[in-house]
């Protein structure tokens, strides 16, 4: 069969929906979803909402190939084809992989908590050690899997998951260890004022205390004064 070709700009997301559906042999968005989230999810975040918009514009470019069942719900059904399987082993072999890309909520307070209020950093610690902690069970449990039950390539990125896991838990248990962190530094001081400078104010604005009674320039400059 002729495939038909359109120009289309391919993302992460397009090789991952063509490594899925090819390893799969044929998959439905919600199958794509499902497998997603207990495997490549783990470490590459996105909006599933993408797995249902993505398979039918890499059909329409001729990457994969759609059809529908018959009776029943009617689910879309799509399989790669020569081309999309071309274009998928087109970008595994290229050697430029990017910059890693790290989104870590945990850190990101963490980078500001001297801005923040006493106890802070303490808790945030301790909930970050707890969520990797449960995260690494996760991954503890897949490892504990049959050898058969994951293909080599997965399983090897379970093997860094599994020391990032570790090493990240480690870390916010380290950090909710240190008493530095029960104090937060002061922030910084107001810079100081020059000498006669107000709030609102001009540095030459008169400042008066209470019971002071202040001349006018005018009536200082004609000798009067205030009886």
């Amino acid at each position: 069969m002729m495939e038909t070709m359109a120009e289309i700009v391919l993302t992460p997301v397009s090789y991952l929906v063509l490594g899925e559906v090819a390893r799969r042999g044929s998959a439905t968005p919600y199958d794509l979803k499902v497998s997603v989230a207990e495997s490549v999810g783990n470490y590459w975040s996105f909006p599933h909402a993408q797995l249902y918009k993505e398979p039918p514009r890499l059909a329409e470019a001729g990457l994969l190939a759609e059809e529908r069942e018959a009776g029943g719900r009617r689910r879309r059904i799509f399989r790669i084809t020569d081309a999309g399987r071309r274009s998928l082993q087109d970008w595994l072999s290229s050697a430029d992989s990017g910059r890693t890309e790290l989104r870590d909520l945990g850190l990101l307070k963490l980078a500001f908590a001297d801005l923040g209020r006493p106890g802070d950093v303490a808790r945030l610690a301790r909930a970050q050690a707890a969520a990797h902690r449960a995260h690494l069970e996760v991954y503890r449990t897949l490892a504990a899997l049959p050898p058969d039950a994951m293909v080599w390539t997965l399983r090897r990125t379970l093997d860094l998951g599994l020391a990032y896991e570790r090493l990240v838990a480690e870390f916010w248990e380290r950090l909710a260890a240190d008493p530095v962190v029960t104090r937060i530094p002061p922030p910084p001081a107001e810079p100081a004022r020059p000498a006669g400078d107000t709030p609102g104010g001009s540095a030459g604005d008169a400042v008066a205390s209470p019971g002071t009674q202040v001349v006018p320039d005018d009536v200082a400059a004609e000798g009067g004064g205030v009886g």
